[in-house]
């Protein structure tokens, strides 16, 4: 898709994710915002802001949160990463980062590889006989892909983050997808 437009109105979003971890993540970086000039946006990364390692690692950790906080203010929009990380759920600072831009009124646009329903996704880890999960708690079961409180307030995709920018593009051609 090309898009033409000024850079003062090309539509900014911060990718939220857990890339960041990646042994790899400034490459990886580069590449999704790279993906997100190809439909049209100006792609923000967690790992866009200049934070040095400080003597005091909590003072560091300070520092990363607040940049981040920042760099979702500065977002039109917010697309999440909404893949299994490190156990059966999202990642928990992209998982803040959406009740975050949510908050914000900022439109919010996830994927996830596999958006069949949770319940139906847990099928296997759920006891018949008393309809627990295998952890005894109930699961959650009104055919979200993931949480009410992270399915009900984004647009969910199912595939990557190219699928989540086309839907987003789409939605922005079609004034579902606005700003301000």
């Amino acid at each position: 898709m090309t898009f033409s437009a000024t850079p003062a109105s090309i539509p900014s979003v911060y990718l939220a994710g857990f890339e960041v971890f990646r042994p790899d993540a400034a490459d990886t970086g580069r590449a999704m915002k790279a993906l997100c000039a190809e439909y049209g946006f100006r792609g923000i990364f967690p790992l866009d802001k200049d934070i040095r390692p400080l003597p005091d690692r909590l003072d560091t950790a300070r520092a990363i949160f607040e940049g981040n906080v920042r760099l979702v203010r500065q977002a039109d929009f917010v697309i999440a990463n909404l893949n299994a990380f490190r156990g059966a759920e999202p990642d928990a600072g992209t998982v803040f980062e959406c009740g975050l831009a949510y908050a914000l009124g900022k439109p919010l646009y996830a994927h996830l590889a596999d958006a069949r329903d949770q319940a139906e996704r847990l099928a296997a880890e759920i006891d018949p006989a008393t309809g627990l999960h295998r952890d005894g708690m109930n699961v959650e079961n009104f055919g979200l892909p993931v949480n009410l409180m992270l399915a009900i307030p984004a647009t969910v995709v199912e595939g990557g983050l190219e699928d989540a920018l086309r839907r987003a593009s789409a939605d922005l051609a079609a004034g579902v997808l606005s700003f301000g």
